[in-house]
C-alpha cells in the first residue's frame, strides 16, 4: 500500500492526509487514529459516488439520520448541505446538540461549489477549554447546560421540541480531555442559574470558543472530502458563498457526552 502521509492545516487543528485513496479499506485504523489527535482530516481528490461516501464514513462508526432534513434518493444516510448562507449555519456550533446522544462526527463531500465563497470554519474547543485560567476550568467542569430545539408550525405553534442536558465541559471518550462543548444555536441556558448568571457565562464562552488562534478554515475544491470530531470542534460556514454550494453529509452517531 502506499505511504500515508500528514500535513498540518492550521497550528491547531486539522491535517490533511496524503496517499489514500478512502475508497479502500485497509487504512480505518490508522484513520480513527488520526481523527482523535487531530480533531479533522481532509483528503483531496477524491472521487466518490453518493455509495462510496456512505461506505467510507461507516468507517468512523455507525451512520445516524437526521431527525428532520430529506436524505438523498442514492443514499438514504446521506443529506444535501446547500445554504451556505442559512442563519444556523453562519453561527459556531456543533451539530445536533439538542439530542441525548449528539453525532460523534461528521463527514462531507463537495459536489457543486461556487466561483468563490462558502468556506468552513473550525475551532478547537480543547484548546479553548485549556486557555481558561484554572479556576474557571475548575468552575464550569462541575456544571450544565440545556441544549433545545424548537420546530414550530406556520401559525407559531410548538409543533416539535427536542431538548437534553449535557456537561458544559465534557470529557473525550477517547482521550479523557476535556472541551466546552455550548454553541449559540442550541444552547439555552446553564442549569441552576438565574437567566442573568446564565447569559453572561454562555456570551463569555461562546465568544471564547472561537478565537482566532483556535481556529482553521477550509477552502473547498471539488473532490474534497471532511471529516470531523463533532465533539472536539464548533464549525461554521462563511456566508459570501458568489453562487450555488452543494455538500453532501453523512453523520456518525455517538453517545450522551460526560463529565
Amino acid at each position: 500500500m502506499p505511504t500515508l502521509t500528514v500535513e498540518p492545516l492550521s497550528g491547531t487543528l486539522g491535517v490533511e492526509v496524503h496517499g489514500v485513496d478512502v475508497r479502500e479499506p485497509g487504512w480505518s485504523e490508522q484513520l480513527q487514529a488520526l481523527l482523535v489527535e487531530h480533531h479533522l482530516l481532509l483528503f483531496r481528490d477524491q472521487e466518490l459516488t453518493p455509495r462510496e461516501h456512505t461506505e467510507f464514513a461507516r468507517r468512523f462508526g455507525p451512520l445516524s439520520v437526521h431527525p428532520r432534513l430529506r436524505a438523498i434518493a442514492e443514499a438514504p444516510e446521506l443529506i444535501e448541505v446547500y445554504d451556505p448562507k442559512n442563519p444556523i449555519a453562519t453561527t459556531w456550533h456543533q451539530d445536533q446538540t439538542f439530542l441525548a446522544c449528539p453525532p460523534a462526527a461528521t463527514m462531507l463531500v463537495a459536489r457543486q461549489l461556487p466561483a468563490s465563497g462558502g468556506d468552513t470554519m473550525f475551532a478547537n474547543q480543547h484548546a479553548a477549554f485549556a486557555a481558561l485560567s484554572a479556576p474557571l476550568r475548575d468552575f464550569i467542569s462541575s456544571l450544565r447546560a440545556w441544549h433545545r430545539r424548537v420546530a414550530r408550525a406556520d401559525d407559531g405553534r410548538v409543533v416539535e421540541l427536542d431538548e437534553a442536558i449535557h456537561p458544559v465541559a465534557p470529557r473525550h471518550p477517547v482521550t479523557g480531555q476535556r472541551a466546552l462543548f455550548v454553541n449559540r444555536d442550541y444552547t439555552v441556558r446553564i442549569d441552576d442559574f438565574t437567566a442573568a448568571e446564565s447569559a453572561a457565562l454562555l456570551e463569555f464562552l461562546y465568544a471564547h470558543s472561537c478565537r482566532s488562534d483556535f481556529t482553521c478554515r477550509h477552502r473547498w475544491r471539488m473532490g474534497d472530502v471532511v471529516v470531523w470530531d463533532n465533539r472536539s470542534l464548533l464549525h461554521c460556514v462563511v456566508g459570501d458563498a458568489t453562487g450555488p454550494r452543494l455538500l453532501h453529509k453523512a453523520t456518525m452517531t455517538g453517545a450522551a457526552p460526560r463529565g
